[in-house]
């Protein structure tokens, strides 16, 4: 806990989310976010993961959006930059946090003060309750769900993982909404998130979706 930064570079990614104990590259292009990586490179290689808020006023004079109060600490494990100037990086969660202010910068990318404390759970390497059988209505909800989005999934590959990576995986590139992203990743525990996402499943209609493929 001592270790963890308590000032943290934001990464503002709309519908987009990263849990603790998940593994996720990310493409970065910007010229903001490209001084970011090599300024966490140099550092503690941390950076925080969070959603925007949809801009809801019209006109609204603020460039910058306003941000969703929890987020999740990620940390660079891989890193290879591009013949034309891009960073690939993979990023691995470590804690979720609770903004308490954005501080004022001259740097182009967003720094926060954040506190871990409602999330130092998530730093525990306790036993899961959950088993694969108890998650077997809401695979096969998820899957009819993917299968109807045109979403690839390799399920006998996720089997193989953790619950918590399994359960995280599917709650990342599931086709569900930035709110619905949002209320998961501030699911306290695994048991909560797997019924969180059983609830929205139960709102989908599942002859709405068009088709789209999951790389």
């Amino acid at each position: 806990m001592n270790n963890l930064p308590k000032n943290i570079p934001i990464f503002p990614l709309s519908n987009f989310i990263i849990f603790p104990k998940t593994t996720v590259p990310l493409n970065i292009f910007e010229p903001r976010y490209i001084d970011m990586v090599n300024d966490s490179m140099k550092s503690n290689k941390f950076i925080g993961m969070i959603q925007p808020k949809p801009n809801l006023t019209k006109g609204s004079k603020s460039k910058l959006p306003n941000l969703h109060n929890i987020g999740c600490l990620g940390k660079i494990t891989g890193f290879k930059e591009t013949e034309d100037g891009r960073f690939l990086i993979d990023l691995r969660g470590i804690i979720r946090f609770k903004i308490l202010k954005e501080l004022d910068t001259k740097k182009k990318y967003r720094e926060c003060k954040v506190d871990y404390q409602t999330f130092l759970g998530d730093l525990n390497e306790e036993k899961e309750e959950l088993k694969f059988s108890d998650l077997e209505l809401v695979f096969r909800d998820l899957k009819k769900l993917f299968e109807k989005k045109g979403f690839i999934i390799n399920w006998n590959a996720l089997e193989k993982q953790s619950l918590h990576e399994t359960i995280n995986a599917l709650a990342m590139a599931s086709p569900f909404t930035l709110e619905e992203k949002q209320v998961l990743l501030e699911a306290l525990s695994l048991d909560i998130r797997k019924n969180k996402i059983a609830e929205i499943l139960s709102t989908y209609t599942y002859d709405e979706f068009h088709n789209t493929t999951l790389q």
